[in-house]
Order: structure tokens, then sequence, then C-alpha cells
């Protein structure tokens, strides 16, 4: 039997917000996405997350590809409570999948249209979010990254017809002295070390059409030690490199934006002031 989305949901008076959108993440990550998405966007906009479970989970390639189907799940729930939109955190899941960059867009377009509800991966969304800027050469700034991770993150795009110029990880910029002690620091880091990893990345491409990174990094700012990731910091470090930076997380919210026809209300780099709320 096909899925109905409850046709209860087409009326907006049965809505808490206008656009209601649904964040899910890997497990043991309380992720900052949901919070980010909203400090950024229009009043009419509410966040539902949920987190993915998977008991003994240890960060691996090979477990996300096991639990791929969740993915899944996590539409259909979200379908059954009105969401509008769905957005998925966690860069690694498209390439641990195996699918491929086409075989990727064709299983969000499969959900989507199974659930009535859109779906967007943040590995797919950086594809788009190039395409959609007519980028060609880019070079990525991998942060804590484990190597299999971020090499398959290039492979990715490479698939996807980029022209990686130079990767690599905090240990390879020189920054953090081995990948355990990057490990150990949780994915939050020193608030300086975002403009110096950036700035690392261009000098090592000069050339590149844009600035990648994996974009669920944080970073803590100095004084008050709030942690913020690249979406935050993006108008600074474009004004640092001249260059638009293109995130994992800036490219999820921008392709969840133009879903939902409407833009940030706050002031973004290059990508997401693409996007109005006109």
């Amino acid at each position: 039997m096909s899925y109905v989305k409850p046709a209860h949901w087409a009326d907006p008076e049965n809505k808490l917000f206008p656009h209601q959108v649904g964040f899910t993440c890997p497990p043991h990550d309380f992720d900052a996405a949901p919070t980010d998405f909203l400090r950024i966007a229009p009043e009419t906009v509410g966040v539902h997350g949920r987190m993915l479970h998977v008991p003994g989970y240890g960060h691996r390639l090979d477990q996300r590809k096991a639990n791929f189907g969740l993915l899944e799940e996590f539409v259909e729930c979200m379908a059954n409570n009105g969401a509008d939109v769905c957005g998925q955190v966690g860069s690694n899941w498209v390439h641990a999948s195996g699918l491929g960059v086409d075989g990727i867009r064709d299983h969000c377009a499969m959900l989507s249209d199974k659930y009535q509800t859109p779906f967007h991966m943040a590995g797919y969304a950086m594809v788009e979010a190039l395409r959609a800027m007519n980028v060609e050469k880019v070079a990525l700034n991998a942060v804590y990254h484990w190597p299999d991770w971020w090499q398959g993150t290039v492979g990715f795009l490479r698939e996807a017809g980029f022209d990686v110029l130079w990767a690599g990880n905090f240990v390879d910029q020189g920054f953090i002295a081995t990948q355990e002690a990057c490990n150990a620091r949780r994915w939050c880091f020193d608030g300086d070390l975002a403009e110096k990893s950036m700035a690392y990345v261009a000098e090592k491409a000069p050339a590149a059409d844009a600035y990648l990174a994996n974009g669920m990094c944080n970073f803590r700012r100095a004084g008050d030690g709030l942690a913020q990731r690249f979406v935050s910091l993006e108008v600074d470090l474009e004004a640092l490199l001249g260059k638009p930076v293109i995130t994992h997380d800036n490219a999820l919210y921008w392709r969840i934006f133009k879903t939902l026809g409407i833009g940030p209300v706050t002031r973004q780099g290059a990508l997401l002031s693409m996007l109005s709320n006109g």
C-alpha cells in the first residue's frame, strides 16, 4: 500500500508554522543544525530535530552504509507530523552509501516523492550549490574529518565533475599533531582555527573558484566560548579570502530555504545571499 501524507497538513490552520522543517543528524552528536538554521530563518519557520538511533555507533563509514535505511524512517516520521521539508546533517553519508552522485540524487528524489515531503542531504546539497554558482575548481578544508571520510568527500566531488585542487584536514595543515588528538576535541576547536585553516587552504589553491569546508565543524568564539559553525563565520571568511565559502552547513540550509521559497533574514555569504524572501 502506497504512503499517503495525512491530508490535514495541507490546511494551514493545522500547522504551528507556515514553514516546518525537520532535521536529522548522526547518532551520538548533539547537532547545532536546527538551532543554526532557526537563528537565520524568518519567524515563520519552525524546526524539529530527530536524532538517528544506532546502538554501538562508532562514527564508521560502514555503519552509515548499514543504517542508511534509517533516513527513510526519518522522512516518513517527519511527513506524518507535518514537515514541509527534511534535511539530513552529516556529509559522509552520501559517499558511504556507495550509491554514487546520481544514485544519491535519485534516492533523495524517491524519498521526496514517496512521502510527499522534499528531502535533502548535506553531501549532495553541496554539489547542487556548487553547480548553482557555476563553480568548477575547488579546494577542501577537511577540518577534523578522518582521512577516509574526507577522501570519500573528494571522490564524491570529483565524480560530480568538480576539479579538486587541494584537500586536507587540520592534521595535514599542521595545526593539530595527530588524528587522535584531533578526534579528542569532539569536533569543537579554538575560534581562530577557522580563519587560519581556511587561509591555509586558499594559499594551497589560489586558483580555486570557491573554498569548501566540511561544514559541521565547531569553533569556540573568543570571550564567551560559544561554539559557532561556518555558517556564522562565512561573511568574514569570504572577505578574507575573496572567494565564496561553501560548506556542508550553508549548502544544506540554502537547499532547504530554496525548497521553501524563502531566504535568511541575517547577513550571510555569497551562497545564501542568492536567496530572497520575496
